[in-house]
């Protein structure tokens, strides 16, 4: 099955000169979706992990499904504010400005080896910061997988110490 298929390309969204490639056409259709959570795990499965983490709010749609499948923890990551209990958090630098992304500070109480899944790898600026804020949290990030790379940002330059797996690149 060609997932790339599935995937809509917006251009000039959300700004001028940006392509954005949307994923509601392959959530909305069952076999497109299924087919790419089967791909995922069988890429990550043969890593020794016991976590899986995903900023909100796509990659939840991909991390806790693969966290449900191969029967690994789900660790949400989220913006300030969001989540009930005490948090750690990480303050990180975006091309337009700082966020800041936040977990339960006993997430990884009994979790320590985690994969980091999320929609799309495009500079890698995201997945770099929740890394961070796993070893900040004494975790070891084992590798990291999304559906979709970018490949002309160069994430991979910039995580070069991680595993990486993606199903689709442009």
């Amino acid at each position: 099955m060609d997932l790339k298929r599935y995937i809509r390309n917006i251009p000039d969204f959300p700004v001028k000169g940006i392509i954005f490639r949307d994923i509601t056409p392959l959530l909305s259709s069952p076999e497109a979706f299924r087919k790419s959570i089967d791909l995922m795990a069988e890429r990550i499965k043969k890593w020794d992990f016991d976590a899986i983490a995903s900023p909100e709010a796509r990659g939840f749609i991909f991390g806790s499904t693969l966290a449900y499948l191969l029967s690994k923890a789900f660790i949400p990551i989220r913006k300030p504010s969001k989540l009930p209990y005490k948090t750690v958090g990480i303050e990180y630098e975006l091309e337009y400005g700082k966020a800041i992304l936040e977990m339960h500070e006993d997430a990884l109480e009994h979790h320590r080896k985690v994969v980091i899944v999320d929609d799309v790898l495009a500079t890698g600026g995201t997945v770099e910061a929740i890394s961070e804020l796993l070893k900040k949290a004494n975790g070891e990030v084992v590798g990291m997988a999304f559906l979709i790379e970018l490949t002309p940002l160069k994430a991979r330059e910039r995580l070069k110490n991680f595993q990486i797996e993606s199903l689709i690149t442009y």
